[in-house]
C-alpha cells in the first residue's frame, strides 16, 4: 500500500525556460507547447499529493550567474542548439539561476515549505542535496513527472533507481522534447521485469493518493 511518508512526488523542470514561448527550450527549436501541455495533469497529481501528505518536490535546471557550474562542453552544446546558456532572452539570460525564464510556470507554483532543489546537471542528484533531503524525510519511493522525458526525467529516474529508489515514472506527466521520442523513453522502462521501475498514468496515481488520503 503507498504510504505518504515514504513517497515523494519529483516535479522535475516545469520552468519557464521549458514550457514558454520566449524561454531557452523555444530557442533552441523545442515544440514548448508540448512540453506545458503536461501541466494540467501535474497540477492534478500535486494537489492529490497535498492532500494525502505525500511531500512535492520541485527541481529546476540552471547555473550560477557567471557559469562557473556550467561545463564547457554543456555550454558548447547549448550554442550550438542556438540558445547559448547565459545568453540574454526576453526572460533574462537563459537556464540562469534568478532570472524569471529560470522558476517554475505559475500553474505549478510551489506552495510555502515545498522544497525546490537548484541542480546544474541534467539528474537531479548531480550536485544537489536531493538525496540528503530524501533520506531525513524517509522517502523510498519516487513518483516522477515533467520534462523532458528523455532527458531529465530519465537521467533523474537512472540515478535515483541505482540508489535503491522504488521509482514510478508518470506517463502523462511527462513530455519529450520531440514526440517520437516518448514512447522509447517510456518502453526503456520496463525492460527486464521493469529495470527502471513502473510506468502509470497520473489517473492511476491520483486514485492511489486519494485511497490513502481516505485510509
Amino acid at each position: 500500500m503507498h504510504d505518504p511518508l515514504r513517497t515523494a512526488l519529483l516535479v522535475i523542470d516545469m520552468q519557464r525556460d521549458f514550457c514558454d514561448p520566449a524561454g531557452y527550450a523555444a530557442q533552441a527549436g523545442l515544440d514548448v507547447a508540448r512540453l506545458a501541455a503536461v501541466a494540467g495533469n501535474i497540477a492534478r497529481l500535486i494537489d492529490a499529493a497535498r492532500n494525502a501528505g505525500t511531500p512535492v518536490i520541485y527541481t529546476r535546471e540552471g547555473h550560477l550567474s557567471d557559469l562557473s557550474d556550467c561545463t564547457p562542453a554543456k555550454l558548447l552544446r547549448s550554442r550550438a542548439a542556438g540558445a547559448e546558456i547565459g545568453s540574454r532572452g526576453p526572460l533574462g539570460r537563459l537556464l540562469v539561476r534568478g532570472e524569471a525564464g529560470h522558476d517554475i510556470i505559475d500553474a505549478l507554483r510551489p506552495a510555502p515549505g515545498e522544497i525546490v532543489i537548484d541542480k546544474p546537471g541534467y539528474g537531479a542528484f548531480h550536485r544537489t542535496g536531493l538525496e540528503t533531503v530524501l533520506q531525513r524525510m524517509g522517502v523510498a519511493r519516487l513518483l516522477l513527472c515533467g520534462v523532458t522525458t528523455e532527458v531529465c526525467v530519465h537521467s533523474t529516474l537512472r540515478e535515483a533507481v541505482d540508489r535503491g529508489y522504488d521509482c514510478v515514472t508518470i506517463d502523462d506527466a511527462c513530455a519529450a522534447s520531440n514526440p517520437e521520442l516518448q514512447q522509447p523513453a517510456l518502453a526503456m522502462i520496463a525492460v527486464e521485469g521493469g529495470i527502471l521501475g513502473a510506468v502509470a498514468s497520473s489517473a492511476h496515481c491520483v486514485t492511489m493518493l486519494a485511497a490513502r488520503e481516505a485510509a
